[in-house]
């Protein structure tokens, strides 16, 4: 699709419905899981309607978007603007993971040493057999494993920190204008991504069925999954986009000289590999 000329100093697209139409979906999708939440066998399927419009504006959105960038509608005052929007991004998102950093270390080196120590310090306790140590499953909570980092964990940090090099081993290839290394290093970084998902999964799987270590056990179980998961729920975003990178790096998208919509993914990754090693470090090892 080629775009029309610049006619003013910042490209202005045509209005869309897809905002409209986005919304819809997302109410939808709301919607359904409140249903199905409260037990209407109709919610699911309403959630199903809503991610469906989710995904056709995806693409037809997202495909608007690249082929206004393959006709030159975008130049420099709109490149510098997409940096600067990437960066408030990957922002948003550090504050994001520093909120559930926070909660686990106001668990782990306040809240649950004290609860421990209430009986030391004012001669009273609500809980007599409550032990204020870390791993910590609450005063009532069922007994569990904790996750050892040596194992899964490791191998994942391997994975992440291997798909890093690939990636950007696949920024050197564009670089220098060889297609076939980009495209290798990409479909390796993927491949990567896809195999840390697996293994989570079955590290997920190995916690609830044989370790006792489930989202309600306690303030462990708690921080754990959430921050892993929602960790989880970004390399599986990163794959799609770098697998969508792929594509349109296949049909020969991007030159050494304008590819931001390849370096914003790769940058999007890099910081999901440094939230897994602090990952690694905080939740895992220590």
């Amino acid at each position: 699709m080629n775009a029309a000329p610049h006619t003013h100093a910042y490209y202005v697209p045509q209005p869309s419905l897809y905002p409209f139409v986005l919304s819809g979906g997302m109410f939808l999708l709301l919607l359904g899981s409140i249903l199905a939440m409260n037990g209407f066998g109709a919610g699911s399927w309403v959630m199903l309607g809503g991610s469906g419009v989710i995904v056709y504006v995806l693409f037809g959105w997202f495909g608007k978007v690249i082929g206004e960038s393959q006709g030159g509608s975008y130049r420099e005052w709109e490149d510098k603007s997409f940096r600067y929007g990437m960066v408030w991004f990957i922002a948003s998102e550090v504050m994001f993971f520093a909120a559930f950093f926070g909660a686990l270390f106001y668990v782990r080196t306040i809240s649950v040493p004290e609860l421990g120590n209430m009986q030391a310090a004012h001669g009273a306790t609500l809980w007599p057999d409550f032990a204020g140590t870390w791993p910590s499953a609450g005063p009532k909570g069922a007994a569990f494993t904790p996750m050892a980092a040596w194992g899964i964990p490791a191998i994942n940090t391997a994975l992440l920190l291997s798909s890093g090099v690939t990636v950007t081993w696949a920024h050197w290839g564009l670089l220098q204008n060889s297609r076939r290394q980009l495209s290798l290093g990409l479909a390796a970084t993927v491949l990567l991504g896809i195999a840390f998902l697996v293994l989570q999964a079955y590290e997920y799987h190995h916690a609830y069925t044989e370790m006792g270590l489930t989202l309600g056990a306690g303030a462990y179980g708690a921080t754990f999954f959430m921050l892993t998961g929602f960790h989880g729920f970004h390399v599986t975003l990163g794959a799609i986009m770098l697998s969508v990178i792929l594509a349109r790096s296949m049909q020969g998208h991007f030159t050494a000289d304008r590819h931001f919509g390849f370096e914003a993914v790769t940058w999007y990754w890099h910081f999901v590999d440094v939230v897994w090693l602090l990952l690694f470090v905080v939740v895992y090892w220590l």
